[in-house]
């Protein structure tokens, strides 16, 4: 998105009609004023159009609406006898509403290039923490929807990322504790180290360490340096597909919920969240074991953050989603495929909750590519983006 482009409010065809308000008003003034005589004058109303010109309209065409509207004023009144014009004080509420409504159509054009700059600012960090993966990367077909709770800013604390390496393809898709920017850098300290020790790590385990140990560094950071958020954690699952077996993956769950493997005969839970959350593993002692799973060739991985297991709808109750995909699956099996399931969930959520959501929401599904893992051993940097 470029820096200072508007956003028009009335499009029809791709063209900007906010002109066409304040013209309408502007004919309807001089209609209403010839046709309501001489005891109830309106031309004073024409006010009203540079008003409206500035809530819809740049400064320059709100500036040609207040000349209108003063010129017109003058030629209305003229054409009534003397002892029924409006006057010379109309005519200067006419000009100061005029110039007020230029200068407000001003203020409000900066401020919308400001906002505009911010949300560019806002989508290039979105995509430095979570960087577009390519099609059929690792060889595993993929598919992500990242939905931020605050529309605006567009940045939160949910990852995901594909990491190929010479030991296997890794996944990760994690839920910091949190919101902001604090919550968006310990995402990005996370998906660092993901990226590094997902692709030279052998053991599934020690690249779980090592994603507690990078938490740890980050947070005494943190504390370092004075910030009150330097006791962040994050849920996360840790899913690897082993080299040699196209039958299994492994799973580390730091405290997630837990995934669901989506396939023409049902939907399953893995394994659910047995450990803390990175950042807090001490607590239990040590780090979450690693399960085996059976995963079979036409089963899809689906894994979201609690912006879709805790979505509400009016009544407040939580959004079903084992339930919703099983049905969706038995109506149509072919919703396994990692895109239609995704925007199901997503359309779901949004459905479920009344379009509000209150808390980040990440949807990521991912399966084997039929053609197998091309690509695992690459050293690229892959993260999610919008599937």
């Amino acid at each position: 998105m470029e820096y200072g482009r508007r956003r028009p409010l009335l499009v029809i065809r791709g063209r900007s009609i906010g002109w066409l308000p304040p013209l309408l008003l502007l004919a309807a003034v001089i209609l209403l004023d010839f046709n309501t005589g001489e005891h109830f004058r309106i031309i004073t109303w024409i006010v009203l159009v540079p008003g409206t010109a500035a809530a819809m309209c740049g400064v320059w065409t709100t500036a040609a609406y207040s000349v209108a509207s003063l010129v017109t004023y003058v030629a209305v009144d003229s054409a009534w006898p003397a002892e029924y014009q409006a006057g010379f004080g109309d005519f200067v509420l006419v000009a100061l509403g005029g110039a007020l409504a230029t200068l407000v159509a001003a203020v409000r054009v900066r401020q919308e290039r400001q906002l505009v700059h911010i949300q560019d600012i806002a989508e290039t960090t979105r995509r430095t923490v979570l960087r577009p993966l390519p099609p059929g990367w690792a060889g595993l077909e993929h598919a992500g929807v990242y939905l931020a709770a605050d529309v605006d800013a567009r940045v939160g604390g949910d990852f995901y990322d594909i990491q190929p390496g010479p030991h296997g393809t890794r996944v990760l898709v994690g839920d910091v504790q949190g919101k902001g920017l604090g919550a968006v850098e310990a995402a990005a300290a996370l998906l660092g180290t993901f990226r590094e020790a997902g692709y030279h790590e052998k053991d599934l385990t020690t690249v779980a360490e090592r994603l507690e140990t990078r938490m740890l560094r980050h947070r005494s950071h943190r504390a370092a340096l004075g910030r009150s958020d330097g006791d962040r954690f994050a849920t996360a699952v840790l899913i690897a597909f082993p080299e040699g077996a196209p039958g299994v993956i492994d799973v580390v769950n730091f405290g997630h919920e837990p995934p669901l493997a989506v396939g023409p005969r049902g939907v399953r839970e893995l394994p659910c969240g047995d450990g803390l959350p990175i950042g807090l593993t001490d607590l239990a002692g040590g780090l979450p074991p690693v399960h085996r799973v059976p995963v079979a060739a036409d089963e899809t991985l689906l894994f979201v953050t609690d912006g879709v297991t805790e979505a509400r709808d009016g009544p407040g109750t939580f959004f079903p989603l084992a339930d919703e995909v099983a049905r969706a699956v038995r109506a149509d099996p072919a919703r396994t495929d990692p895109r239609r399931l995704v925007r199901r969930v997503r359309d779901g959520v949004l459905r479920h909750s009344g379009g509000c959501l209150e808390d980040d929401t990440t949807i990521f599904a991912v399966r084997r590519a039929a053609e197998g893992p091309a690509g695992a051993g690459q050293e690229q940097g892959a993260a999610g983006g919008p599937g």
